[in-house]
């Protein structure tokens, strides 16, 4: 045990730090990046023209089947090339992609097709008769969504992007097969580095559990703040 706390506090302690960071400002990054999308996708599927909803409908469906971490490895290294290879088509030339915005981008995506199911079945668990009424006194367009359907369908989607919230940072954990240094990537280096294997891997355990709890905290904080201004049917 001794020699396990001397590893830490020899350098690990704050490279595992460093990489906490990381996986926080990732998961938050693809967390916003994938309700962009979902937001985009949801409307398209609601209301877009036929074309588009079989794009969107393909979209989430190949997210959804497809396991997480091929579409990662997919996503990261096709996607670098295919963009690489259209600038260069158009005479730009080739860019170098910072890991850490690639890992955002993949996430999202990835998070976007979930995101895109949360957000319409929350807008179709709108009672029709509530947006019919605020059409009748003249809100349209981006009114109608501001101060009805946004403020009616956020009850409805609360708990599913919470929970998506809580899945973003354990699939935070799949951007290291792409060798990007996420807490997890940074632990197994050093457990590799110290063969402290069961120590290193209980200690990630138990502070991607920690920041859990933590996020589990501010979501009840946002929830019963919302609520209060939510009416109740009695």
């Amino acid at each position: 045990m001794e020699k396990f706390l001397s590893s830490l506090w020899s350098g690990w302690g704050i490279q595992l730090l460093r990489g906490l960071v990381v996986t926080i400002e990732i998961s938050v990054g693809g967390y916003i990046a994938g309700l962009l999308i979902g937001g985009v996708v949801a409307g398209v599927k609601l209301g877009g023209p036929k074309w588009a909803v079989k794009i969107a409908n393909g979209y989430s469906t190949i997210c959804r089947a497809v396991p997480e971490i091929l579409l990662i490895l997919i996503i990261f290294y096709a996607g670098q090339s295919g963009l690489n290879a259209l600038l260069d088509l158009i005479g730009v030339g080739t860019v170098g992609i910072s890991g850490f915005f690639a890992a955002i981008a993949v996430l999202g995506i990835v998070q976007g097709a979930y995101a895109s199911e949360i957000l319409r079945g929350a807008v179709l668990a709108i009672p029709r008769g509530q947006i019919e009424a605020a059409k009748a006194f003249g809100m349209h367009g981006v009114i109608l969504f501001g101060r009805t359907i946004l403020p009616l369908m956020v009850p409805y989607a609360f708990a599913g992007l919470s929970n998506l919230w809580m899945a973003i940072i354990k699939d935070s954990v799949l951007v290291s097969v792409v060798g990007y240094n996420e807490l997890t990537f940074t632990g197994t280096q050093a457990a590799g580095a110290t063969k402290f294997y069961v120590q290193y891997y209980l200690l990630l355990g138990a502070i991607y559990y920690v920041v859990t709890q933590f996020s589990n905290v501010f979501i009840n904080i946002f929830e019963a703040s919302f609520l209060r201004w939510t009416p109740r049917s009695e």
